[in-house]
This record gives structure tokens, C-alpha cells and sequence, in this order.
């Protein structure tokens, strides 16, 4: 793509960007132009005025030439006499005559498109086209099943469209481009587009900056900031949850201290720790058994006293039940505090 010469536009040259894309140079100039121009209007003037300079005709032509204008606009007939310097040939390809000539467009060299005053080249270079526009920032690869296709809808667009004749002369970019075929990954965009782009990225750069300085220069939080943020109140809720676990089980350890005296009240100190309700229940018979027998005298019955062992196990039952409730429904309790953090930390 390098090797291929592009002009891009500049004010109104589009005629000499077309003329020097399309002969792959800097071959003319706008004063060469110009000077083509004025030749055409001197010979037009000087037919005009043989049918008498004091004609309405003539007066009418002496207006501003309509070859040329201070914008660079140039005409069909300045570029047409521009290539007869290089022996090429300018034919309408929309006119019937060369339609009937059934030639296909790929067989074809080169067109001159023309549309409201604006003039580019599509030119085969090697074995390829190319859309050779000014107003494109690049030139643009055209696919030989798509030239027919492209060249259809310019038409449909209102183009005129001219075949150039003629052997175009030697250029690098033929030469090269006919040993190698380029791809193109991005098609070219127009020149407005491009310095629209760059406005657009422009206004936000600044939208941004305004949004830093408003954050008095500490700018806003990146990826990795946000996410350092909320790994933190992932880690405070998780102390927040293990001070609360630690407290409820101090509640816990203080309650089952409370029940514990309870039982210690009603039940002889032993030696022994962890028994069970039945050994517990045993012990307290022994105890009772003995203590009645040392106060009722021989012969006596003996009278129980109202703990009876069945009062004892449903006390103790019940004591243990209370114990055993308790610790269910907290360990129920911290497994949900538990999956209520573990939801909260996938969120």
C-alpha cells in the first residue's frame, strides 16, 4: 500500500488529485491546470466571437469562465485536454454506445468518476483496483467481483463515469503489484470522518480531565482499586461475623455455667467428670438410700424423701434437654449468619 500514490483532498483540487492519482504522481499542479483552462476559454471566446463581439452570446460568455474557479474546481473538458497531453482518451462509460460494446469492467485499465464537481480515479495497479478517492485517507482495495458491483451503484448515485483509453505511463506501484497481491484489513475512512473521530476523542479526553480535577487530581478508582475496595468490606464483614460468633459463644459458655450450678445444687460433688444422666441418676440413689437409712431407725420404713430418683431424672432430663436446645439453636444460628456472609461475598 505504500508503494501506491494517494493524494488527499485539498480545498477544491479534486481534479488534480484525480489526474495525479491516476498517472501515479505529482504531474500536475494547479497553475498547469489553470493554464489549460485559460487556453480552452481563449479558444472558446475567440468562436464565440466570430459571430460578433457585440452578440448577447458573446456578452454571456465573457462571464466568469466556466472551466475553472477560485475554489480549484476544475472541468471535464480541463481534465480530458490535460490526459490528451499523454496520448489518453476520455469515454463516457454510461452512454449506450459504449454499453453496447459489452466490454467487462475488469478488463478495463482506469475510470474517471464524477459527481457534483467532485473528480476521483479507480485504476487497476498490478492485478487489483483501487478506489483511488481524495477524500479517503487511504486508498481503498476493490475485489474484482465487487468492481462491477461498485461502478453499478455509482451510477444508481448519479456519477458519470469515464473510461480512460490509453496507455497510462510506468509506476512503481504497477510494477510491484504485479508480482504480489496486498490485503487490506480496514477499509479507509472518509476524511471528515477521521478528524470527526479525533474531535470526538478529543472532547472526551477532556470530559475526563474536568471529571479528575473535580476529584481534586485523585482521579477515579481503577479495575484493581474497586476491587481492593470491596476485598476489604469483604474482610470487615468477616470480623464483624467473628466478634459476633465469639460473643454468642460467651453468651453460650455463661448459660450453660448457670445451668450447670443449677445441677450442682440438686446433685452431690464427685469426683468424676462428664457422667452421664444414668451414672448421675445411680449416685444420687446410693446417696439418698444411705442418707435414710443413717436417720430412720431399725424397723422403720423408709420414707423417701420428696426428690425421688424418677423426679431427679425428669430434673436432670429436663436440664439437659435446655442445655442440648440451646446449643442447637446456636449452632443453627451461626450456620446462617455464616451462608448469609458467604451470598453477600459472591454478590
Amino acid at each position: 500500500m505504500e508503494s501506491i500514490f494517494h493524494e488527499k483532498q485539498e480545498g477544491s483540487l479534486c481534479a488534480q488529485h484525480c489526474l495525479n492519482n491516476l498517472l501515479q504522481g505529482e504531474y500536475f499542479s494547479p497553475v498547469e491546470l489553470s493554464s489549460i483552462a485559460h487556453q480552452l476559454d481563449e479558444e472558446e471566446r475567440m468562436r464565440m466571437a466570430e459571430g460578433g463581439v457585440t452578440s448577447e452570446d458573446y456578452r454571456t460568455f465573457l462571464q466568469p469562465s466556466g472551466n475553472m474557479d477560485d475554489s480549484g474546481f476544475f472541468s471535464i473538458q480541463v481534465i480530458s485536454n490535460a490526459l490528451k497531453v499523454w496520448g489518453l482518451e476520455l469515454i463516457l462509460f454510461n452512454s449506450p454506445e459504449y454499453q453496447r460494446l459489452r466490454i467487462d469492467p475488469i478488463n478495463e485499465r482506469s475510470f474517471i468518476c464524477n459527481y457534483k464537481e467532485h473528480w476521483f480515479t479507480v485504476r487497476k495497479l498490478g492485478k487489483q483496483w483501487f478506489n483511488l478517492n481524495s477524500l479517503l485517507t487511504g486508498p481503498e482495495l476493490i475485489s474484482d467481483t465487487y468492481l462491477a458491483l461498485f461502478l453499478a451503484q455509482l451510477q444508481q448515485e448519479g456519477y458519470s463515469i469515464f473510461v480512460v483509453k490509453g496507455d497510462l505511463p510506468d509506476c512503481e506501484a504497477d510494477q510491484l503489484l504485479q508480482m504480489i497481491r496486498v490485503q487490506q484489513m480496514h477499509r479507509p475512512k472518509l476524511i471528515g470522518e477521521e478528524l470527526a473521530q479525533l474531535k470526538e476523542q478529543r472532547v472526551q479526553k477532556t470530559d475526563l480531565e474536568r471529571v479528575l480535577e473535580a476529584n481534586d487530581g485523585s482521579g477515579m478508582l481503577d479495575e484493581d482499586e474497586e476491587d481492593l475496595q470491596r476485598a476489604l468490606a469483604l474482610s470487615r464483614q468477616e470480623i464483624d461475623l467473628e466478634d459476633e460468633e465469639a460473643d454468642l459463644r460467651r453468651a453460650i459458655q455463661l448459660s450453660m455455667q448457670g445451668t450447670s450450678r443449677n445441677i450442682c445444687q440438686d446433685t452431690p460433688q464427685t469426683s468424676g467428670t462428664h457422667l452421664t444422666s444414668e451414672e448421675l441418676r445411680k449416685r444420687r440413689e446410693a446417696y439418698f438410700e444411705k442418707q435414710q437409712q443413717q436417720q430412720d431407725p431399725p424397723g422403720h420404713p423408709c420414707e423417701k424423701p420428696n426428690t425421688s430418683s424418677g423426679a431427679l431424672d425428669s430434673d436432670l432430663g429436663d436440664a439437659m434437654s435446655e442445655e442440648d436446645m440451646l446449643q442447637a439453636a446456636v449452632t443453627m444460628s451461626l450456620e446462617t449468619v455464616r451462608s448469609n456472609f458467604k451470598t453477600e461475598g459472591k454478590k
